[in-house]
């Protein structure tokens, strides 16, 4: 165990300790009379003095010392002994065996023995040493505390200080915490790690200096286990700019899943949250626990492994032996209960899987406890098996559990047919469980032709297997392909008698290599419908095949006219789908399939996969099939953005990498291969291989699952690598891999070759050599079968993060690219703009679950509009990035322009909007600004119940403490008149080219824009200067608004009339020293204006605009360069801490 750093006098140690391993920095030592067969005197005095005192007083036998180099207390090691001496050293470990304190050892050499080399300062390294056994034993005692059922003291402690470090609302739960250093270049920061719902945290005060990383979880692009040049095993996060390295944990391990975990689950959950469902325990983020990722963790492996509806929960696994009357003694393994099976996993790989459907047991017993026999239960099952399970611990509540879940399952799902025995009633456990026949299913269809299709051709369900149908014979003799069939029927007929023939079979070894042969025809739909537990699915939904078809036939809509598309681009080769039969069937199927599935609904590949299983299987099991395949055995593969089937395009890059990697030198960019691999994935190499060949891959695939697919892939690559290095181009690649597939043959095969679409890439002069279908998939399991379900789930997890964000990369180009041309804010600024809306978007959805950005985010709906914004989340932005801060008006602005621009009224904005929006208030010309100041105080953006739109006579517009001084003199006069009126008639010929002409302005909405513009000139450096120019310009524009309000009557302002206006400005402005030092008290002719009827009094665009430009501080101030690198760089360090501050302040 660690100790708590303690100084050793090492003074006499020669006569007391031995040392066994010294380093620069570490010393093991062992306790003499410890290990020695027949030592000397001296330890086996030592050794009896040990073995005489008090056990609280005993010493162990073996501990570990620190020692520095350079420092005064240092003294080399001589021959394995330390020399006399006065010297401290500092004990930090100490063990009871030589194991313990080996592992101890090791320890610090992988994680201490290379970073203290870089410190420079002796003490520091002592002090760095002590630091980070302390925060060993204190996360020690942490884990230990944590298995405790109450809430542990350590914890509560280590969230205080998260608490106080972070500033995050309570809605962000901390998960755990670790201990370890993060490096920064080349010295390591000791300090604590949280793991939090939606972050990964780092605090370190270290020698002075604080360190404190808040890295979002959506930010992570990649997470791997690396080493650098210190360290051998470090973890690894990357994010868009910075990568950061994280080592010296107790447990890497532990702490690498846990954060994988909350990663994915992050991730899915709020960049996939329409395809991805969460388990029921982890709906609430702000519930889940380390102990709830570590349950998902082990759920989704026993999904993964036995291939389970999503829906099974985990419930127990327990270490246990299983009687395999095949090998003839019990096999040690794991049992794994769950909601509605009972699986078994042996310990050896591969050695032999169970899985039992608790639809399929008729009683669990428990059998009497012998020496030979420990905790024994028998669970009998309905084909007269049992299984015997043994040296199950806690066996009662075991069995309690299960007695429970059987007596469930039974009551929702009533067995409907009888314990089958041979292969004749075998038959019968495979027919349709629901009878259609004379059931009349929607409205005719008419076929690809045009013709009107018989209502009972078209509605039935096929009663038997299409091949069975449209049986076709090969060109060899059919004795000779028969008795082939009949060899491989009457092995596997074999193989049913000793290990079972129903779904409880045990699968083993065995089993694969008949799998690998090829399934004889006569049992393949069988076998499939066993291997992937599609039978249970077909026995427990009677009728429901039959009520699926007959609410949707009928129907039409785009997912229905897709698959009507494709009917006949299915297997066109194959007379089965040449005549309206088996297109009617696969129509049916998929139709049924698309309403029961709408989130998939209907994709294309799914065509080829179900023409194939309608070959093999009757209808109704066909579609259960296809459940079983989109919904368990591929997932996410059969969706919009196919998400499944580009994370196994990853994780088969990386298998290229590490099995082929001569392949992968050459081939630099590997994502060629896996597009031209992709149609393997989602076709299981239908499409690409002839048909008599690919059922073999579906053989395999339905046995073994996706792995048999990465498989074949390797086997298919390492048999054309010679010629793909060679290949020039992704043409040419096409070309070699095309060509192979194509020339995949299957000579055991009854039926004729069928040939595919590839052919014309075959077209060769000289004959291609032809590979057996049999060999291929022999050589795929001897020479890549080692690939582990918990290996290809870990690397899924892993990629799963890189699609995701390389979804989001794409998304935000897309975005980019659409928004670039219309603003004038530099592309890096801009990039920096959307990370900061996304980032807007996400903390909402971190700590606000209804907030409407959330409901509202669509992966699948175009780029622009994945991700929105309300109007609390744009005022946060606003205050953030906006050049126009109004102090306490802020807000009220930006409420303001948040409706204006709402165009449709959802109460959401997308990124573009708010950018062009932005780019006016800092790159817009100045009328472009005073026109979106404008706007902003008319309606929909200025209300009727706008909070800061009282009536001008209560609020005063000229208020300020200071005169205002304004005036020109008479010379400036002249020219300000007739630059006004030139003005005037320039924008009036502007307004004249404008596609919509923006309505007048009334009183009440002009005084709100001055009161925003008064505003915004608060605390400017010219704000004097700025204030007498908008009085000057106010009073000139109320001037207008009244003589315009006079002559309303007598029609529209004319030139004239507007020569009058200024004139008459102008002189109520000649006077150089006119002051007002009563604000309250505005001029006679200001007063009277304010006295007249509103809805009388109008302003338009053009005369504000006008006036505002004969003042040259308000030009200067609209068209002042604004710098928005700053307000970006502060907007991403104070985002957080706004965002706390609001959710702090509506919870008081």
């Amino acid at each position: 165990m660690w100790l708590k750093p303690e100084e050793v006098l090492l003074k006499n140690a020669l006569k007391l300790w031995v040392t066994q391993k010294s380093s620069c920095y570490f010393i093991l030592q062992r306790r003499r009379g410890h290990g020695e067969g027949s030592g000397r005197f001296t330890g086996r005095l030592v050794g009896a003095l040990d073995a005489v005192l008090d056990s609280n007083a005993r010493v162990a036998p073996f501990r570990i010392l620190l020692q520095v180099p350079g420092s005064q207390v240092y003294s080399p090691i001589a021959c394995g002994e330390l020399l006399n001496g006065s010297e401290v050293y500092w004990a930090i470990a100490i063990g009871a065996t030589l194991e313990e304190i080996n592992q101890h050892w090791e320890w610090l050499e992988q994680n201490l023995l290379h970073t203290l080399s870089v410190f420079d300062n002796k003490e520091d390294i002592a002090s760095f040493v002590k630091g980070k056994i302390k925060a060993l034993i204190a996360e020690e005692t942490s884990s230990k505390l944590a298995e405790q059922e109450e809430e542990p003291e350590k914890f509560r402690e280590a969230l205080v200080k998260f608490e106080a470090r972070f500033n995050f609302p309570e809605a962000e739960k901390l998960i755990t915490y670790y201990s370890c250093c993060c490096w920064k270049g080349r010295v390591p920061r000791q300090g604590w790690l949280y793991l939090s719902i939606n972050h990964l945290c780092f605090y370190s005060f270290f020698l002075g200096k604080e360190l404190k990383l808040i890295i979002p979880w959506v930010d992570v692009q990649k997470l791997e286990r690396t080493c650098n040049v210190f360290m051998t095993d470090t973890i690894r996060i990357t994010t868009q700019n910075k990568e950061r390295d994280f080592s010296m944990f107790l447990n890497l391990d532990e702490v690498f899943k846990i954060m994988e975990q909350l990663a994915d689950i992050t991730l899915r959950r709020l960049l996939d949250n329409e395809i991805f469902e969460l388990d029921p325990d982890l709906q609430e983020p702000t519930q889940i626990t380390k102990r709830d990722l570590e349950a998902r963790a082990q759920n989704e492996f026993f999904r993964a492994f036995f291939r389970l509806p999503r829906k099974e929960k985990l419930h127990e696994v327990v270490d246990c032996s299983l009687w395999t009357p095949f090998s003839r003694c019990h096999t040690v393994g794991r049992m794994f209960a769950s909601d509605s099976y009972v699986c078994f996993a042996s310990k050896e790989d591969g050695c032999c899987n169970v899985v039992l459907p608790l639809r399929e047991v008729v009683s669990i017993e428990k059998m009497e406890d012998t020496s030979l026999l420990p905790n024994p239960i028998i669970i009998s099952i309905r084909s007269k098996m049992a299984f015997q399970f043994i040296e199950l611990k806690d066996r009662e509540s075991l069995v309690e559990n299960l007695l429970r879940r059987l007596k469930l399952v039974h009551a929702n799902s009533p067995v409907h047919y009888d314990t089958l025995k041979n292969e004749a009633e075998t038959s019968s456990l495979f027919q349709s469980t629901s009878v259609c026949s004379d059931q009349k299913f929607g409205n005719f269809k008419l076929s690809q032709n045009g013709n009107m299709v018989d209502k009972e051709t078209n509605l039935l369900p096929n009663s038997e297997a299409l091949i069975a149908i449209f049986h076709q014979s090969g060109t060899q003799s059919p004795d000779s392909r028969m008795s082939r069939e009949q060899i491989k029927a009457s092995l596997w007929n074999d193989h049913f008698v000793e290990y079972g023939r129903t779904v409880c079979m045990f699968r083993t070894e065995k089993i694969r290599k008949l799998v690998a042969m090829g399934i004889p025809e006569s049992l393949r739909g069988k076998l499939w419908l066993l291997f992937s537990d599609a039978v249970t699915d077909l026995a427990s939904h009677p009728g429901y095949y039959g009520n699926l078809v007959e609410e949707s036939m009928g129907k039409c809509c785009l997912v229905t006219e897709e698959i009507e598309r494709d009917l006949h681009r299915s297997l066109p080769e194959h007379p089965a789908f040449q005549n309206e039969t088996g297109i009617a069937a696969l129509r049916r199927v998929l139709t049924a399939y698309a309403h029961r599935n709408p989130k998939i609904g209907y994709c294309q590949s799914m065509n080829i996969l179900t023409s194939v299983l309608l070959l093999y299987a009757k209808e109704e099991e066909a579609f259960w099939l296809l459940v079983a395949v989109c919904e368990r055995m591929l997932p996410d593969y059969f969706n919009h953005r196919v998400i499944g089937a580009q994370v196994d395009q990853s994780v088969f890059e990386e298998l290229i990498r590490d099995r082929l990697p001569e392949l992968a030198e050459h081939m630099k960019d590997l994502s060629t291969l896996a597009s031209i691999s992709l149609s393997w994935f989602l076709t299981l190499f239908l499409s690409i291989m002839p048909l008599e060949s690919a059922v073999n891959v579906v053989d395999c695939f339905f046995y073994d699952g996706i792995k048999a697919i990465f498989q074949l892939g390797l086997a298919v690559l390492e048999a054309n690598a010679v010629e793909l290095c060679g290949s020039k181009d992704d043409g040419q690649a096409l070309m070699i891999l095309s060509r192979f597939l194509d020339h995949v043959k299957n000579e055991e095969s009854p039926g004729p070759p069928i040939g595919n679409h590839h052919a014309f890439f075959s077209d060769d002069q000289e004959p291609y050599p032809v590979t057996d279908i049999a060999d291929l998939i022999r050589d795929s399991y001897e020479k890549f079968g080692d690939q582990s379900v918990e290996m290809i789930e870990h690397m899924r997890c892993k990629h799963r993060i890189r699609v995701f964000q390389g979804h989001e990369d794409t998304t935000k180009q897309n975005v980019l690219r659409v928004v670039i041309p219309e603003v004038s804010i530099l592309p890096e600024d801009l990039e920096e703009l959307y990370d900061l809306f996304k980032r807007e978007h996400m903390i909402s959805c971190y700590w606000e679950q209804t907030s409407p950005a959330f409901q509202h985010h669509d992966p699948n709906r175009p780029y622009a509009e994945q991700y929105l914004i309300d109007a609390q989340q744009f005022t946060n932005l606003y205050k953030l990035v906006s050049p126009w801060t109004c102090g306490a008006h802020t807000e009220i602005l930006a409420e303001r322009t948040f409706r204006l621009l709402d165009e449709n009224m959802d109460n959401l904005i997308a990124f573009k909007g708010f950018a062009v929006c932005l780019d006016i208030m800092y790159n817009g010309e100045m009328n472009e600004k005073i026109k979106l100041l404008y706007r902003l105080h008319l309606p929909p953006a200025l209300t009727e119940n706008d909070k800061d739109s009282q009536s001008p006579l209560k609020n005063p517009l000229l208020s300020t403490s200071r005169p205002l001084v304004f005036g020109k003199s008479n010379g400036d006069a002249i020219d300000y008149q007739k630059q006004l009126k030139q003005m005037l008639k320039d924008l009036a010929k502007e307004k004249d080219k404008t596609e919509k002409e923006l309505p007048k302005m009334s009183q009440r909405e002009f005084i709100q824009f001055c009161k925003t513009l008064y505003s915004m000139f608060h605390e400017d450096p010219e704000e004097n200067d700025l204030y007498q120019a908008i009085a000057t310009v106010t009073t000139l524009l109320l001037q207008i608004g009244e003589v315009g309000q006079r002559s309303s009557s007598s029609g529209s302002c004319s030139d004239e009339y507007m020569d009058d206006v200024q004139t008459e400005a102008c002189a109520s402005t000649s006077e150089q020293d006119s002051v007002f030092t009563d604000m309250g008290k505005p001029p006679q002719r200001y007063s009277q204006s304010l006295s007249m009827t509103e809805g009388d009094w109008t302003v338009s665009l053009e005369h504000i605009l006008a006036s505002l430009l004969t003042e040259q501080s308000l030009v200067n101030f609209f068209e002042k360069p604004l710098d928005i690198k700053s307000k970006l760089e502060n907007a991403k360090i104070n985002q957080y801490s706004l965002k706390t501050n609001e959710l702090n302040h509506q919870s008081e």
